[in-house]
């Protein structure tokens, strides 16, 4: 059976570091805040602010949140986000998106600075993690899968990564952030070619095409760590699923990260790690 490679342990110790830096710009004067916008009342943002507001609480960041109907104006939202770039006591801005259709979401999260920009929604954090220098920070999910990964141990130094998923949320950053550490990636999608091939051939696999199942026994063999970024709910088991047939690939692989409870845990803890950054970079 596969080692689980849990995300609770790995939270925890973010959790210790990251409250000891806040600690250190307390003693300074400085209190690491970020400011959560959101439009509407989403299941999914609820539960994910939730998860933040708790996780900012035990490590010493604080939380303003800027809430808008779902009806709210374009320029209203705009002079939010022109707020919290002005405000110098914010040091980083999570953007609760999908935003309604009726919004321009391109132009808010373009509107957003860089330097508050703790979850990727900009061009400018984009640019920092395609070019591997320091412009606002990488999406908080792909940098829990590296997170995780160095937790446990795994070595990426020469290893053959495989990516499935290619979005600008997940797959492609953390394509960009696993090459960057020395590992050959190769990036798969919904047109790869005998896909499961491809996948066999990796030491480290990183699943996030948002489609439960679509990497199974066939994609598989010893030796692998496996690592599914995907949450799904199933109708049939009426359980949260990943991305990865789970009970099909443990059995195989060496270690996987279970789903819930894997990446999805640690994200909230790297959100926090981001806006503590955030606030030591604008000390310098």
């Amino acid at each position: 059976m596969a080692l689980l490679l849990r995300g609770a342990p790995v939270a925890a110790a973010l959790s210790e570091d990251v409250a000891a830096r806040a600690s250190t710009l307390a003693e300074r004067g400085v209190t690491p805040t970020l400011a959560i916008v959101r439009v509407g009342e989403r299941p999914d943002d609820l539960s994910y602010e939730r998860g933040a507001l708790k996780r900012c609480e035990k490590v010493g960041v604080a939380v303003r949140r800027l809430v808008f109907p779902d009806d709210v104006g374009q320029e209203v939202l705009l002079d939010a986000i022109r707020s919290v770039n002005e405000d110098a006591s914010i040091h980083g801005c999570l953007i609760f998106r999908p935003l309604p259709t009726a919004l321009d979401e391109a132009a808010v999260c373009a509107a957003l600075d860089p330097a508050k920009d703790v979850d990727c929604v900009t061009d400018g954090s984009l640019y920092g993690v395609f070019s591997g220098r320091p412009v606002g920070f990488p999406p908080c999910t792909a940098e829990a899968v590296l997170a995780l990964l160095d937790h446990y141990g795994v070595s990426l130094e020469g290893a053959r990564a495989a990516v499935v998923g290619r979005s600008l949320v997940i797959g492609r950053p953390v394509s960009m952030m696993l090459l960057a550490r020395n590992a050959t990636v190769t990036m798969c999608h919904s047109r790869t070619r005998d896909l499961g091939a491809v996948c066999r051939e990796a030491d480290v696999l990183v699943v996030a095409a948002g489609r439960p199942g679509v990497v199974g026994l066939e994609a598989v063999r010893p030796g692998q760590v496996v690592v599914d970024v995907g949450i799904n709910w199933d109708e049939r088991s009426a359980r949260l699923v990943g991305d990865v047939d789970y009970d099909a690939v443990s059995g195989v692989v060496d270690a996987i990260t279970p789903v819930p409870g894997g990446v999805g845990s640690v994200t909230t803890a790297v959100l926090a790690r981001h806006v503590v950054e955030a606030a030591e970079r604008s000390c310098r």
